[in-house]
């Protein structure tokens, strides 16, 4: 790489890397010692490159709360992630034995991911098993030869009724590793507290040689925990992070932590995030920060992350209020949780100073050309796109996008439109930022579950209008979005033109090359391609006879005019195909937000107090 590992080496004062953490925080009571029952888990991984996470949950004083059974059950999801990912795929060599005398327990399997353990005349006993970790994600485990990671519904049982009691975690890592979580940190070395599943769930686990940088904001500890090596620059990422969290801060009226920890994994190819209520894990891309475009890109990944510590880990749906580790947890409202989240994370950079108006705006026309060009926004309503994500989001085929519309997407949509109106009915005295206050007040600290009843009356208030009909043809139908409609009162208005396509006709489907074959990887619903038979997965091979490969085929369709019957040569599960297929006009493929031609003095008025700079500054 081009630059020097990210080995713990003093920066300044201001920003310090350290190796094996010498210091601790205090020592928290250990709630356990006081109660009969005690669950201690072991997390030892003595051969890292086998993937196998070897771990021991210790369970004393059984006999003394509970009867001659033991239940164990394995979480199947993970909050934040809503797929029924069926952990419990990667466990093996479960076992039960006396913790004094080994003798084995008799036990049983009931399901999927419930384990039953004949516990009669045995007050203390170890359950061991291996957990097979060679998946790097946010919301799974990886374990290797340079590190340890994993969550805890991926790797921990839960006992049933007892998922309230306190638990104590061990690491017993290689020599050389350092282990860092969010959990507090208990005397007894790499050992921690969870004051319950929950938490436990919500607070991941990085166990090596990563780099720690330890920073302030707002008076409070940071970490900044890095594994894997590229060209990030933590002197310039953390005073960027500091300015995020000030924003965000200041939105709700202070930090909901004591402190925080930002885990990062840099990766050839990753891109993603997972909140949790202390900290939230990241992976990007090795080499994408010295790119503006991927910098701006990764810092938008930061502010969403940190903006779930609001909304979602503590303002969350009535269906997530307690969650349910054994099936789905079914909500209309990921629209809220994850698309309003979406809309704050390109805005909050450009209040926090990080980039300008131009780059918040070409970021937010991104958003608006993959919105438009969704064909799926016309099948799938918003609200069943959060209620079906358990089953369509996190499992998308060659079709997703013809049927189905991204709660994140159009929620993100859906909050700009409700965030302009509430500017333009109160004269940019009230927006979103008052909705988000509320739902903080009435839901957050007190961490009761919204019901969308609730979160539609939170913002009507703030609106101070009845906002019914809005709901039920943007939520809950598919009436295509009024952009203009909202962006007009602040003298702006959504242009489509041709983009990078303008005057190419259209065909409707989508190559990709892939081991020297040109593949269908999509193909729109009603499109050309379609009514000529083009599925995904076929070969193309040519064009009026003459072969035709991805990184050409725009030029290609630049020789013909709409209209023109042109015929494809094809492979169709190994069966040769031709078809002749008629050419439609060029489809719009670039949408932006522009000023109107002559904006009144109120619309004037109304972008200045939106975004802070007058109109005039994105004209010409």
């Amino acid at each position: 790489m081009n630059r020097e590992e990210l080995e713990p080496v003093e920066q300044s004062e201001r920003f310090q890397s350290t190796g094996v953490a010498t210091r601790r925080e205090p020592a928290l009571p250990s709630f356990a010692e006081s109660l009969p029952l005690r669950l201690h888990y072991q997390v030892a991984m003595p051969e890292p490159e086998a993937h196998l996470f070897e771990v021991c949950l210790h369970v004393t004083g059984w006999q003394q709360v509970a009867g001659a059974l033991l239940d164990l059950k394995l979480p199947v999801w993970t909050p934040g992630s809503y797929l029924v990912r069926e952990y419990a795929r990667h466990l093996q060599d479960f076992a039960v034995a006396d913790d004094r005398t080994s003798t084995p327990l008799p036990w049983r399997k009931l399901s999927k991911n419930h384990w039953q353990i004949e516990t009669q005349g045995h007050e203390g006993f170890v359950v061991r098993y291996r957990i097979y970790a060679d998946e790097l994600s946010v919301r799974t485990n990886h374990l290797d030869g340079t590190h340890g990671y994993f969550n805890g519904a991926a790797l921990f049982f839960y006992i049933p009724g007892y998922e309230r009691h306190p638990l104590q975690i061990t690491i017993v890592p290689p020599a050389d590793w350092h282990v860092t979580t969010p959990l507090p940190a208990l005397p007894a070395a790499n050992t921690f507290e969870a004051p319950d599943f929950d938490t436990l769930v919500d607070s991941p686990f990085e166990i090596g040689r990563h780099a720690i940088y330890e920073f302030e904001a707002l008076t409070k500890p940071h970490q900044l925990a890095v594994w894997g090596d590229g060209n990030l620059e933590p002197e310039r990422l953390i005073p960027d992070i500091q300015k995020l969290i000030q924003v965000e801060a200041d939105l709700f009226g202070g930090l909901p932590y004591d402190r925080y920890l930002f885990l990062l994994h840099l990766s050839s190819q990753g891109f993603g995030g997972l909140e949790h209520k202390s900290s939230c894990s990241l992976i990007y891309q090795r080499f994408g920060f010295r790119s503006k475009d991927k910098y701006d890109r990764f810092i938008q990944l930061v502010a969403h992350e940190f903006f779930h510590l609001w909304n979602v880990k503590r303002i969350r749906p009535k269906a997530l209020e307690v969650f349910d580790y054994e099936q789905e947890n079914y909500t209309p409202s990921l629209w809220f949780s994850e698309g309003t989240t979406s809309f704050y994370d390109l805005v909050i950079p450009y209040r926090a100073g990080i980039y300008d108006l131009r780059t918040y705006l070409v970021a937010l026309n991104r958003e608006l050309t993959r919105f438009q060009m969704t064909p799926g926004r016309k099948v799938q309503p918003l609200s069943e796109s959060s209620f079906d994500a358990w089953i369509k989001l996190y499992r998308s085929d060659a079709n997703s996008p013809n049927s189905q519309m991204s709660y994140y997407l159009k929620g993100e949509m859906v909050s700009l439109l409700l965030d302009l109106l509430i500017r333009e009915r109160h004269g940019n005295r009230r927006s979103m930022d008052d909705v988000m206050r509320q739902m903080w007040e009435q839901f957050g600290k007190p961490e009761v579950g919204f019901t969308p009843a609730q979160l539609q009356e939170v913002i009507e208030t703030v609106a101070e209008t009845d906002l019914t009909d809005f709901f039920e043809r943007y939520l809950h139908s598919t009436d295509e979005l009024p952009f203009d409609e909202y962006l007009n009162p602040f003298g702006l208005r959504l242009m489509a033109d041709g983009g990078l396509e303008d005057g190419v006709p259209y065909l409707g489907l989508t190559l990709k090359t892939e081991q020297g074959r040109e593949v269908v990887k999509f193909v729109e619903m009603a499109s050309p391609a379609r009514k000529a038979g083009v599925d995904p997965g076929d070969e193309l091979l040519a064009m009026n006879g003459l072969r035709v490969s991805a990184d050409q085929f725009t030029e290609r369709l630049r020789d013909f005019q709409p209209g023109d019957r042109v015929q494809l040569s094809f492979f169709h599960q190994d069966e040769l195909r031709s078809s002749t297929v008629t050419l439609a006009a060029p489809r719009l493929t670039r949408f932006q937000i522009v000023p109107v031609a002559q904006p009144s003095r109120s619309q004037g008025q109304n972008f200045l107090g939106w975004l802070g700079v007058p109109l005039e500054t994105i004209r010409g």
